[in-house]
């Protein structure tokens, strides 16, 4: 697979990052702290970073349980995305409460004593939210998640990408992995050198030969954008599906899962589906203005792939995110800049080694 170097090198870099998705970006947020060199590549052929709704919530609504880590998670991300901001100039991290609509007085029993539980105290409020919107059917009322919110993850891609390439730091062409050849300093890769390349490619994985053995789950999700003055909602509403406010009356309405269909095209079956999730939640007249699809990096085990080629020891591979991405991204990231660089074991749940036999 790998030739023996024979070109000269015109760049020598520390580190080649192939993907800026969530895990790319947050790999070279770690590079950048480091005063380490890095170039990327990156040639748009994978969304799902693209088209995720970008929420960060630190609770699993669906069983009222904590995420993974969650804590240490939003201690790193939350300050690596204002950081983003900041010398970017962009707006990413718009605060907004997360409202799980209740279904019945049992999931209101099972929401208060979720909230009791030394792990969710802090996210979870033991008030229950009576519902005074006419355009939504919450008998029930809801559920209020605490310290939530949204990244905008379109925006901090599209201008991570301009960043990268105003400093000649970008390479917008699919990564060809005949062309990697080891040398005795690390990779060489065409007129590139490297100390290590890192793999942050989603399902892009796929076409990989050195990783592409990993058990990754790919997961279609597809996402609408709708319009409806009358809905006139500040929260993130969760019932089936989810509704995100992205102001001037609009709003994302998601997600679905396909395993069979692993094309970046929209469809009519997630539309409707979609659609009458919809319909049940709210009573507003709306109008769909858009429809996205991405391949999420699912992994079976609801953990990240992360860790060190068995053979070839500058390669690295950074994976397998999820529904969860801009929570766990940066923590995982970080994760392994501090395996390669300071020779920390890698927790077991993440680690790849965990899949070999």
């Amino acid at each position: 697979m790998l030739k023996t170097a024979y070109l000269r090198a015109i760049m020598k870099v520390d580190y080649i990052v192939v993907g800026t998705g969530i895990a790319g970006i947050s790999f070279c947020e770690q590079l950048k702290a480091n005063n380490k060199s890095f170039v990327v590549f990156d040639n748009a052929s994978q969304q799902s970073s693209t088209v995720a709704g970008g929420l960060y919530n630190p609770v699993v609504l669906k069983r009222f349980t904590s995420v993974w880590k969650s804590d240490e998670q939003l201690d790193l991300a939350l300050p690596l995305y204002a950081k983003i901001e900041s010398e970017l100039n962009v707006k990413l991290d718009y605060k907004i409460p997360v409202y799980r609509k209740f279904a019945s007085l049992e999931e209101q029993n099972d929401w208060f004593s979720a909230s009791d539980k030394p792990l969710l105290s802090k996210w979870l409020s033991a008030k229950i939210i009576k519902n005074d919107n006419a355009a939504i059917d919450a008998p029930f009322g809801f559920g209020e998640v605490l310290e939530t919110g949204r990244i905008d993850v379109k925006t901090m891609i599209e201008a991570y990408k301009s960043d990268l390439n105003s400093k000649n730091l970008l390479f917008e062409d699919a990564f060809e992995y005949d062309l990697i050849e080891e040398t005795n300093n690390g990779i060489q890769y065409k007129n590139i050198s490297a100390a290590q390349v890192v793999f942050a490619e989603g399902y892009g994985i796929k076409q990989n030969p050195f990783f592409k053995h990993l058990p990754l789950v790919p997961a279609k999700g597809e996402l609408l954008i709708i319009h409806t003055p009358e809905l006139q909602i500040d929260f993130v509403l969760k019932a089936g599906v989810f509704l995100i406010p992205l102001g001037d009356d609009t709003y994302i309405v998601g997600a679905t899962y396909e395993w069979k269909d692993l094309t970046n095209n929209v469809s009519i079956k997630a539309k409707d589906e979609l659609a009458a999730k919809l319909t049940k939640l709210i009573s507003c007249p709306y109008k769909i203005v858009n429809q996205v699809a991405g391949i999420r990096p699912t992994v079976k085990d609801r953990r990240p792939l992360v860790g060190q080629h068995d053979k070839h020891k500058n390669l690295f591979v950074l994976n397998g995110l999820g529904t969860r991405g801009v929570m766990i991204g940066p923590y995982v990231a970080k994760q392994l800049y501090d395996f390669i660089e300071n020779n920390k074991p890698l927790e077991k749940a993440i680690d790849i080694k965990r899949f070999e036999h």
